[in-house]
C-alpha cells in the first residue's frame, strides 16, 4: 500500500468517527450534562496522547519549544473549549443530530473568509462555497417561520470560534510539537470544562455511568484516535484533499444519526444538506493558476 492510498484511509476513519462523535455527543448530554460531558471526554483524550507524545516526539528536549508548545498549546484550548462548549450545548438542543454536522463544517468555508483579515488571498471558489453553505444552511434551519432555532444558533457559533481555532493553530505550527501541544489544548479543555461542571452542573455518579459508551466514544474515540489518525493521514496529501476528506464527517453524522437515532429530517433540510456539502466541496476548488 502506497502512502497516499493509507492516508486516504486514515483520513477516511477520521471522518467516520467524529461523524458518530455526535450521536456519542447526543446521547452522552442527555445523562451528564453539556460541561460533565466535555470535562470528561477530554480527560480522557489527554490520558489517550501520552502514549502518542512517547512514541512520537520522545526526543521534544528543546525546554525553550516546549514551553512555547504549553503556552499556545493552553491559548489554543481556550479557542477549543469554546467551540466545543457551543457546539455540544447546540447538539443537545438543535432538533436533529443529524443536521448539527452539517453545520458545524462551516469552519472549514469561514477559515478562508476569516484569512481576508490576516492578508490571506481567498479564492473565487470559496466566496461561490460559502455562498452555496448559506443559501444550504437557510433550507437547513428554516422551516415553517424565519426563524433559527437556538441549538442551530449555537452550533453556527461553534463552527467560528473553530475556525479562529483553526488558524490559531497554523499560526503556531511552525513552532511547536504537535501532539504535545493538542496535548495542552486538551487539558485545558478538561480544566475548563470541570470548572463550570462544578459551578452549574450536579451530575449525580449513576447518570455519569449510564453514559460509559458515549464518554469512551467521545474521549478515547473521537477526541485522542481521531487526532492521531488526522495527523498520520495528513502525512501523504494536501492540505485540500484532506479537508476534502474530513469534511465527510457531516454525512456519516447525518447517516449514524438516522441508523442509531431514527431521526429522519425533512425533504427541506436534506436539501439544505445536499448545499452545504457542495459549498464546502467547492470552497476546496484550488485556483487555476495564470499562465505565463
Amino acid at each position: 500500500m502506497n502512502k497516499k492510498t493509507r492516508s486516504l484511509i486514515l483520513l477516511t476513519l477520521t471522518a467516520i468517527i467524529w461523524g458518530f462523535a455526535f450521536i456519542a455527543q447526543r446521547v452522552g448530554g442527555n445523562s451528564t450534562g453539556s460541561l460533565t460531558y466535555n470535562a470528561i471526554r477530554f480527560a480522557l483524550g489527554s490520558l489517550s496522547l501520552i502514549p502518542v507524545m512517547l512514541i512520537f516526539e520522545k526526543r521534544a528536549n528543546n525546554k525553550d519549544k516546549r514551553r512555547h508548545t504549553m503556552r499556545t498549546g493552553m491559548l489554543c484550548g481556550i479557542l477549543l473549549f469554546t467551540a466545543s462548549t457551543l457546539q455540544q450545548y447546540g447538539v443537545m438542543l438543535t432538533d436533529y443530530a443529524g443536521k448539527a454536522g452539517f453545520i458545524t463544517d462551516f469552519y472549514i468555508i469561514l477559515v478562508p473568509i476569516f484569512g481576508i483579515f490576516l492578508h490571506k488571498k481567498t479564492s473565487r471558489s470559496a466566496w461561490v462555497g460559502a455562498f452555496l453553505a448559506l443559501v444550504g444552511f437557510y433550507f437547513l434551519c428554516m422551516q415553517d417561520s424565519f426563524s433559527i432555532n437556538f441549538g442551530d444558533a449555537l452550533i453556527f457559533a461553534c463552527a467560528l470560534f473553530f475556525a479562529l481555532h483553526i488558524l490559531a493553530v497554523e499560526h503556531f505550527a511552525p513552532s511547536i510539537y504537535a501532539i504535545r501541544f493538542s496535548f495542552y489544548q486538551y487539558i485545558t479543555c478538561t480544566l475548563l470544562s470541570a470548572v463550570g461542571m462544578l459551578m452549574f452542573e450536579r451530575i449525580p455518579l449513576e447518570n455519569i455511568i449510564d453514559a460509559t459508551i458515549p464518554i469512551l466514544y467521545g474521549g478515547i474515540l473521537s477526541v485522542g484516535v481521531g487526532y492521531t489518525l488526522q495527523t498520520l493521514g495528513q502525512i501523504g496529501v494536501d492540505s485540500t484533499t484532506a479537508a476534502i476528506i474530513l469534511s465527510c464527517e457531516s454525512v456519516f453524522c447525518a447517516l449514524g444519526s438516522a441508523l442509531l437515532l431514527n431521526e429522519v429530517m425533512t425533504m427541506q433540510s436534506y436539501f439544505g444538506c445536499a448545499l452545504v456539502f457542495i459549498g464546502i466541496l467547492v470552497a476546496q476548488i484550488p485556483s487555476k493558476k495564470s499562465s505565463s
